[in-house]
């Protein structure tokens, strides 16, 4: 049996229930891991309010990190006993164990920990798709600015010295003070608090008018106009989010009038749907954590049984960094 985080019905933190599940053995294809570490994400809340519907009842989370404890026929990159973490369809992380596909589940180098494994599978292939593979005409070449919103958050502070570390200029935006200052220090090459400040204006004082090539959105709705303002023409918009809820339809013609834009609406699970797509992208994402550029920061850490508050705290953006839950 395993302690697992379920819910019977959609709605706010309280439809969270702690119960008692059975795991069994893996089936081919499959592997089962017990949990040493296990993320937070968005993507959790858009799950558990029904934004992203699932048949219930629903077993919540998409990345943790443990040990391997048996796997099934035909899984050769793992083998009971390995370190492994993962972000990955279907949910069901937010559990002391579970059986799960392997073709998305990797092994964890020994030099990284499961905390930050567990913290960085999600949120750093986030990062990674978007920062190389999310990419307007012509790509990204050193120097060049892009704008990122929620830059705070961890997905963010990843982003943040991962563009760095490509030369890029990256332009911040956060809800306070403190986190446009941890976003500086992360690596960005300004920031912008929106609550105090118009970040339209602002971008365009930044880039001497011109505006950004791509614009990363998860917030969704509150920004998505002043997303497009700032995009030169040919840029992109590329949306991966909706933190303050889903972009409303809007009229094509728009994109045309602003300089020829373009939109994207990415998801981490369209890159991630082979094996050798996963391990590619986890390789880029382990060497750069192992190299130092980027470091991952865990500023929650709640234990499994708390879930509730760590989605209150979630979606109030009173976290910073990244969260993780311990089974």
């Amino acid at each position: 049996m395993s302690q697992t985080i379920q819910i019977s019905q959609f709605g706010g933190p309280e439809v969270l229930q702690l119960v008692d599940l059975p795991v069994g053995d893996p089936g081919p294809g499959e592997i089962r891991i017990r949990h040493q570490a296990i993320g937070l994400n968005f993507i959790d809340v858009y799950q558990r309010t029904g934004l992203y519907p699932n048949k219930l009842p629903l077993s919540l989370g998409m990345e943790g990190a443990g040990i391997v404890e048996a796997v099934g026929e035909g899984v050769t990159h793992l083998k009971a006993g390995d370190r492994a973490a993962y972000a990955s369809n279907p949910p069901g992380s937010y559990s002391q164990s579970r059986v799960m596909p392997a073709k998305t589940v990797c092994r964890l180098p020994e030099a990284i920990s499961f905390e930050t494994g567990a913290a960085m599978m999600l949120k750093g292939l986030t990062a990674q798709y978007l920062l190389k593979k999310t990419l307007p005409q012509g790509g990204l070449q050193a120097g060049d600015h892009v704008l990122w919103h929620a830059a705070a958050g961890g997905v963010g502070l990843i982003a943040c010295q991962w563009a760095k570390a490509l030369g890029l200029q990256l332009i911040a935006t956060a809800g306070s003070d403190a986190k446009c200052q941890l976003a500086l220090e992360h690596g960005a090459a300004h920031a912008i608090n929106y609550r105090t400040e118009n970040f339209v204006e602002r971008v365009k004082a930044i880039t001497g008018g011109a505006g950004v090539k791509v614009v990363y959105d998860s917030v969704g709705k509150d920004t998505f106009e002043g997303s497009l303002d700032v995009l030169r023409p040919f840029g992109l918009l590329a949306s991966f989010g909706n933190a303050s809820g889903p972009v409303p339809p809007f009229a094509p013609g728009i994109l045309g009038a602003k300089g020829s834009l373009y939109i994207t609406r990415a998801t981490l699970f369209s890159h991630i749907a082979t094996r050798e797509a996963t391990q590619a992208m986890a390789d880029d994402l382990f060497a750069v954590v192992q190299s130092g550029a980027v470091k991952i920061r865990i500023d929650q850490r709640y234990p499994l049984a708390e879930v509730a508050r760590a989605h209150r705290e979630l979606e109030a953006r009173n976290t910073t960094g990244c969260s993780i839950l311990l089974p």
